[in-house]
């Protein structure tokens, strides 16, 4: 699939790191590092800007890797960015660890999955089907 980019970064365009990889690495496109604090949330540029065709989004997903090693995850996992959105990518960073985390230009901040969607057409009734499950909620299915 083709999707139209601006980068405006001083880096590559984001890349798949294998050929089975759901995600595509983004990099923080930063003039000077940006220290993140224990518990603070940042808003971290990349200097991308994406068209994508109607039907279809881009998640903005946490990496694996720091998160589990630092803490820093992203706030709005999944973030959306929409099909009609020409605003420059961002990532809402926190840290959640107890450390102070820098962020440097060129740093993996996070991953960017393109998913195909489709918008529901609501049909308003007064009572739905019933289920196993019913109105259980969460944690339900697990209890005995």
């Amino acid at each position: 699939m083709k999707i139209k980019i601006v980068n405006r970064s001083k880096h590559e365009l984001p890349q798949y790191a294998t050929e089975a990889s759901a995600g595509l690495d983004l990099r923080a496109d930063l003039e000077t590092p940006v220290t993140v604090k224990p518990l603070q949330r940042v808003l971290v540029p990349t200097g991308l800007f994406i068209e994508l065709p109607v039907g279809f989004e881009a998640q903005v997903r946490p990496r694996s890797g720091l998160a589990v090693k630092h803490g820093i995850t992203v706030l709005n996992s999944p973030g959306t960015i929409d099909a009609d959105y020409r605003g420059e990518i961002r990532v809402i960073l926190v840290n959640l660890s107890e450390d102070i985390f820098e962020i440097n230009d060129g740093d993996r901040i996070a991953q960017m999955v393109i998913a195909q969607h489709i918008q529901a057409d609501w049909e308003e009734v007064d009572v739905l089907n019933e289920t196993v499950r019913g109105a259980g909620g969460f944690g339900h299915t697990g209890a005995q």
